[in-house]
């Protein structure tokens, strides 16, 4: 099982490099932000939230399936939200 701080790394970095993306895709474009790169980004960091705290979450049962759900939200909300970037163009 993946230790705790490497998954709140993950989070971190794979919602930082989102936001980030809309950040380029913003100065490609239009070189200000629109209402929906800011959806993007506001969507991103409420994600990041919401995923922190189940991170910290100490009332868990089962640590290990608890941890690999954490995992799979990551990755589906990563992808939503890599489709709504993609959808920007």
């Amino acid at each position: 099982m993946p230790s705790v701080r490497n998954l709140k790394k993950d989070i971190n970095f794979v919602l930082g490099d989102i936001i980030e993306a809309v950040y380029i895709y913003e100065m490609t474009t239009s070189g200000k932000p629109s209402e929906k790169t800011n959806a993007i980004i506001d969507e991103a960091i409420t994600s990041f939230d919401g995923l922190i705290e189940k991170v910290n979450a100490k009332n868990v049962e089962n640590k290990k399936a608890h941890f690999k759900q954490i995992n799979s939200d990551l990755e589906q909300t990563a992808n939503q939200l890599v489709e709504k970037i993609n959808a920007l163009s």
